[in-house]
């Protein structure tokens, strides 16, 4: 009777070791997993510009601005766009993570833009560092998830595509080249907000969702593609190398638009 008592009570004990450390095993991922704002709405501190044709954070006919809580992709000092495709960055390169923004396009493209980049952006993930940009890089080495408005009712146009400046990456197994695959998301039209979301987890899978609702899928991005003279022998000697981190950068690529709620909940 003894020792079933004493088997008992050391079981009691395990048991209450077990949900004590689950509870803290569970608070600790909680501390550890906040979404955590990149852009203060206020100004463009922990932000890097490099656009075409200019040194880094020479920031054209300020492009790149802010006003009322939101970052905003501006050409009103323009006289006309020459190739001036331009990136903002964060400051730091991320690996596994979910990445949360809010977009929309206003305006009018403005003259000289190409007419692929009519309403027209993106966020460019696992991106080489802008200092490793040349001076006359239009687009960084990355994994581009497109932002497409549409442009004529009735004519369909999906946002959250991919496209793949310098990479390449596998979809049902297969090694994909393409530059850009569409999504499956519906067409937004006018200048609502958008909400976007992707999923990375370092060299393994990438998922872009649009308000709330996955719409591409992707594995094993890496280096490569039919472009990679337009990154130079350093890169072209890393060919099939997989994507395990980078950067994050907004584009500018001649249609105003507009970000908020720019917010990241790294992954373990």
């Amino acid at each position: 009777m003894k020792s079933t008592s004493l088997l008992l009570f050391s079981l009691i004990l395990l048991l209450l070791y077990s949900c004590k450390k689950e509870a803290k095993n569970k608070q600790a991922i909680k501390d550890n997993k906040e979404w955590v704002s990149l852009f203060n709405g206020k100004n463009l501190d922990d932000w890097i510009i490099k656009i075409n044709g200019y040194p880094l954070n020479e920031n054209i006919h300020n492009t790149f601005s802010v006003d009322n809580g939101v970052m905003k992709v501006s050409y009103k000092h323009y006289d006309t766009f020459n190739n001036n495709f331009g990136h903002i960055f964060y400051k730091k390169p991320f690996s596994s993570y979910k990445l949360r923004i809010d977009y929309r396009f206003y305006g009018s493209q403005i003259s000289g833009g190409p007419g692929w980049a009519e309403r027209n952006s993106g966020v460019m993930i696992h991106s080489q560092s802008p200092e490793s940009m040349g001076l006359n890089q239009e687009f960084p080495l990355s994994i581009e998830v497109q932002m497409l408005g549409g442009i004529q009712e009735g004519t369909l146009r999906p946002t959250g595509n991919l496209c793949t400046p310098g990479t390449n990456v596998v979809i049902n197994d297969e090694l994909i080249t393409n530059h850009c695959i569409n999504s499956s998301s519906d067409t937004y039209y006018g200048n609502d907000w958008v909400t976007m979301e992707v999923m990375v987890i370092k060299d393994s899978i990438i998922t872009h969702s649009i308000n709330g609702t996955e719409v591409m899928r992707y594995y094993q991005p890496q280096i490569g593609g039919d472009d990679m003279d337009d990154y130079g022998d350093t890169w072209k000697n890393k060919i099939g190398q997989s994507l395990k981190d980078g950067y994050i950068s907004l584009q500018s690529e001649s249609h105003p638009v507009e970000f908020r709620n720019i917010e990241i909940l790294e992954l373990d």
